[in-house]
């Protein structure tokens, strides 16, 4: 695995609200830059051959109403695609029904923004224990393998060398400042700084299993 600092400073995370026909949900945004092409980036987003290569292998359908399938993680259908720039999609996982909408935008020739936006109905237990980190220490992780697998040039990120790192000091500790982060973020959105902070250490211990 590769040095990770460069891959964490440049995540910007924000929360929000949407009222939705169900109810209001909330907004998990988490957004960074790749020094790469709109197309180059679009195709390692939405290519069921690359997406394994960086996240998870995925089946099914990949277009408008089609369904689709992550290996071992959620599944749902996709509802709206506009390439190079966007898509929406339902995220089916453990028996929750939430939403992604990813917004792809280019900053220059060889630079192009990510911005996936997580809408979901969250239950008030569930939010009290971990906060947005439960969601968004998992983001972070798919942004940091998507960042080494164009710094590789589109090669593979060993899925056991990924998993060693996680446990390595290296891979706790960018758990630690991910978990935090998304602490503070809980706290800009007008949480209380001390709760936001024991979710976050909770979201820590659930990630590293202490």
């Amino acid at each position: 695995m590769t040095d990770s600092e460069s891959h964490a400073d440049p995540i910007r995370r924000t929360l929000g609200r949407r009222v939705l026909e169900a109810g209001e949900a909330r907004v998990l945004t988490i957004a960074r830059s790749y020094p790469t092409s709109l197309a180059d980036l679009w195709e390692a987003c939405t290519d069921p051959e690359r997406i394994p290569r960086w996240f998870l292998p995925v089946s099914g359908e990949l277009k408008v109403g089609g369904r689709y399938q992550l290996e071992g993680n959620a599944g749902g259908t996709i509802e709206a695609c506009d390439p190079p720039h966007s898509f929406a999609a339902t995220w089916e996982h453990g028996g929750d029904v939430s939403w992604i909408e990813l917004q792809l935008t280019a900053e220059g020739p060889e630079t192009t923004r990510f911005e996936l936006r997580h809408i979901a109905h969250v239950d008030d237990e569930r939010w009290t224990q971990y906060g947005p980190g439960a969601v968004g220490v998992g983001w972070d992780l798919a942004l940091l393998g998507l960042g080494m697998h164009l710094d590789g040039g589109g090669v593979q990120v060993d899925p056991a060398a990924a998993q060693a790192w996680v446990g390595s000091s290296e891979g706790v500790a960018y758990l630690r400042e991910s978990a935090d982060a998304w602490g503070e973020a809980d706290a800009a959105d007008g949480g209380d700084a001390a709760v936001a902070a024991e979710r976050a250490e909770r979201t820590y211990r659930f990630y590293t299993g202490t």
